[in-house]
């Protein structure tokens, strides 16, 4: 059986499609282009400047001079960049699974039929909406060593007055209890969300073959919410490496640099001390690190199907 012939176009029809194309690409393109432009502007160009500026030694007022790597190296020996290392990771390892452990206790405890569990459920977002800035600056009336409310209730019940954010012993360990405080608001509300997706047969068919409250938790509840997790984990990692507001608010860095974080170091280098090519070089030692910490699990879901399918003859 012959196939039919393809129809063929008349040039000038094909001419007014190529016409008619054109004029809907342009314009596409017209509309595109205020965004593109805005992305390129501040996204992009920002980003292989200040790459570019990391290899060289800039004031941000006189012309720079390439350095190469010098500023990499010096990084590696900058006991100052070493202690702000350590700082933002005590802060990330406490910060990070306490949010989350709090989270999913509090969104398990308001997933009940509870009265006025609305209300509740406000009231423990209610904290993540209100920016760092602001939280920075209540909490630092309330923890003011000499007239802070906080010292006055510890004195009624007889507890020595604390130094809080002017210890540098506690300053770092007030700074995750205030992020705890605004950061589980919004761990609660995705565990909420994801409680509502958890197959109500399998719970019951669990509680059906007699196992208990703390069984379904475990066996039936917890792996549900995994995925949720993972994403929550990546989440409030990112959040706690990033974190900047409230140590500009609060501490500047102190006392004695106990609460220097990675970017507020980045900040202090190149708008404090005016080494922008330093600071920048620390900055793109904490993108390779948030990069590293996002393909983790990418990394890990290929890996699964392979360890899953065992070797192949």
């Amino acid at each position: 059986m012959s196939r039919p012939a393809p129809l063929t176009l008349d040039p000038h029809t094909a001419r007014r499609r190529r016409s008619a194309k054109g004029r809907e690409s342009a314009t596409a393109w017209a509309f595109v282009s205020p965004a593109a432009l805005v992305i390129v502007g501040l996204s992009i160009m920002p980003v292989v400047w200040s790459f570019l500026l990391s290899f060289q030694s800039s004031d941000l007022l006189t012309p720079s001079s390439w350095v190469g790597l010098s500023n990499y190296r010096a990084l590696s020996h900058d006991p100052e960049f070493s202690e702000a290392v350590r700082n933002t990771l005590l802060y990330t390892v406490l910060y990070v699974p306490i949010s989350i452990v709090l989270g999913l206790l509090l969104a398990l405890a308001l997933n009940r039929r509870i009265r006025f569990t609305g209300l509740y459920r406000t009231l423990m977002f209610v904290p993540f909406v209100i920016s760092a800035t602001s939280q920075g600056v209540l909490f630092s009336f309330i923890l003011d060593p000499e007239f802070g409310a906080a010292n006055s209730l510890l004195a009624r019940i007889g507890v020595s007055s604390q130094g809080f954010l002017t210890d540098p012993g506690q300053a770092l360990l007030v700074l995750v209890a205030i992020s705890v405080w605004s950061g589980t608001g919004f761990c609660v509300v995705i565990y909420l969300a994801a409680l509502q997706d958890v197959s109500r047969e399998l719970i019951e068919a669990a509680a059906l073959d007699g196992a208990g409250s703390r069984h379904i938790l475990r066996h039936v509840t917890l792996p549900a919410l995994g995925p949720v997790s993972v994403f929550l984990v990546l989440w409030q990692t990112i959040n706690a490496l990033q974190v900047f507001d409230l140590v500009y608010v609060t501490t500047r860095g102190g006392p004695l640099g106990s609460t220097t974080l990675i970017v507020y170091f980045v900040w202090e280098q190149a708008f404090k001390n005016f080494t922008a090519g330093y600071g920048a070089a620390a900055a793109y030692l904490l993108a390779l690190a948030l990069l590293l910490i996002t393909s983790v699990p990418a990394t890990v879901r290929r890996l699964r199907p392979r360890r899953a399918g065992g070797p192949t003859t």
